[in-house]
């Protein structure tokens, strides 16, 4: 079996602590490439997400996708739904990579426990390694303003699908739909367009 050549695919990752909702972002964007004609393969790996563990979920979209797993150094985009969880992937990415993070901390048991300090200036860090490729984005804050802090994985996917204009905003839309359960699907369709609407800093 032939494998399908390295540019014929494009690999996201997405990665946070547990009950940032990574699964379910991951399972929206799955949904919003396999509806734009993608071949499609998702990967989730838990730590100890039950404790605020690490969290990844590994997206490959394109033409013919064989692996779900994404290989260290082949990050085409990095969505960190956290500075230091973003951090820890730094090296999974391409040099030509792109990178959107929230603005969102949360320090590890090591930190609360005094055994290591927070970084200073991780953005400082991912913009000396992707210039102009680092977008920053308040989801912590938009997610806040409209009443629900837990909506702040739905703002970034809202951010994050403004990187891809030839894919409708409908196409999200219809998603999010889909995977989003009835009861809070309002909230996150706002969330959605805090996210698409509002301006990020890019780095």
């Amino acid at each position: 079996m032939e494998m399908a050549r390295r540019e014929d695919v494009t690999n996201i990752l997405l990665c946070g602590v547990g009950g940032q909702g990574i699964g379910l972002a991951g399972n929206i964007l799955a949904r919003v490439y396999l509806k734009a004609g993608h071949d499609i393969k998702i990967s989730e790996i838990h730590g100890m997400a039950q404790r605020g563990g690490d969290v990844t979920a590994h997206v490959r979209y394109g033409k013919r996708v064989y692996s779900p797993v994404i290989e260290e150094g082949d990050v085409d985009f990095l969505l960190a739904f956290e500075q230091l969880e973003g951090l820890r992937y730094i090296n999974h990415c391409r040099d030509d990579a792109t990178i959107m993070i929230s603005n969102e901390r949360i320090p590890p048991l090591s930190v609360g426990q005094g055994l290591m300090a927070y970084p200073d200036d991780i953005e400082g860090t991912f913009r000396r390694h992707f210039p102009g490729k680092v977008h920053m984005v308040r989801s912590r804050d938009m997610a806040l303003r409209i009443g629900d802090l837990r909506a702040a994985n739905i703002v970034l996917v809202g951010a994050f699908s403004r990187l891809f204009p030839e894919i409708d905003r409908d196409v999200w839309l219809e998603a999010l739909q889909e995977v989003v359960p009835a009861r809070v699907l309002s909230l996150n369709r706002t969330a959605f367009e805090e996210g698409r609407t509002n301006s990020f800093l890019t780095l």
